[in-house]
């Protein structure tokens, strides 16, 4: 599994130095409205919730737009309503592309997302057609920086945790999910600082890119996240650490 959160990493490091922190914003306030909606605004009683708030607080949302957010959500305010939707469909070179968007017009995302696949070689399929490679998991990163990996490791699988990569950079810890929550209260009551809390889905074999066809698959991950709707972007594509690197310079 390792590298899954690399790729998402150097995504989060390039938006947090250019003009793309309001779209950042945007789709994080969308997070939390789902979350709130779902379970309602207490996050001591709304995981999800909390790990959304967590989220925005790390990409330092203001608290107001926090706490509006909820508000829009729970009734307090008035707003917009979001649902989710996944899309499924296929990138160059036959990598499996799952798409989560949260919408106020599911016509309006369709036809956007299907457009971008269709102009970056890909093609939109219908529902199930790949969900079958991924499986819903819990995912915990901790930086590899001041830390002793196996002691992550030894913390996280005592907590709970399914999985440890120690040699992935930042460490990748694996939950199910429902033990997300508990494995990540374990990590900071241990003093382990949690870089990122989220559930993920994780592709269960990858599909190896080759040099033709790494750019266009990154560039259909690209435009589908530039899109307001979109949250979330997961493939299983194998991108070789050489172009990895090259794509992060």
């Amino acid at each position: 599994m390792s590298g899954h959160s690399k790729w998402s990493t150097i995504k989060r490091q390039k938006g947090a130095n250019d003009a793309k922190r309001g779209a950042m914003f945007t789709k994080v306030a969308r997070e939390i409205m789902v979350a709130a909606r779902a379970g309602g605004g207490d996050p001591d009683a709304n995981y999800r919730l909390r790990l959304a708030m967590d989220k925005a607080r790390s990409i330092n949302m203001p608290a107001d737009n926090i706490k509006r957010a909820i508000e829009r959500a729970t009734g307090a305010g008035e707003g917009e309503q979001y649902e989710e939707i996944v899309y499924e469909g296929y990138g160059p070179g036959g990598v499996a592309v799952l798409v989560e968007a949260a919408t106020d017009n599911r016509n309006r995302t369709a036809a956007e997302v299907r457009s971008i696949f269709s102009k970056t070689g890909g093609q939109l399929a219908g529902s199930g057609a790949v969900a079958w490679q991924f499986e819903a998991r819990g995912l915990i990163t901790v930086a590899r920086e001041g830390v002793d990996p196996d002691e992550v490791a030894l913390a996280a699988i005592d907590a709970g945790a399914s999985d440890v990569d120690t040699e992935a950079d930042p460490i990748e810890i694996y939950t199910e999910p429902a033990d997300l929550e508990a494995v990540r209260k374990a990590l900071d009551a241990a003093g382990i600082a949690v870089e990122d809390a989220e559930n993920a889905m994780i592709a269960k074999q990858t599909t190896a890119v080759d040099a033709d066809h790494v750019r266009k698959v990154m560039r259909l991950i690209d435009l589908l996240e530039d899109l307001d709707d979109v949250q979330r972007v997961t493939s299983n594509a194998e991108i070789p650490e050489e172009l990895m690197e090259e794509l992060a310079g």
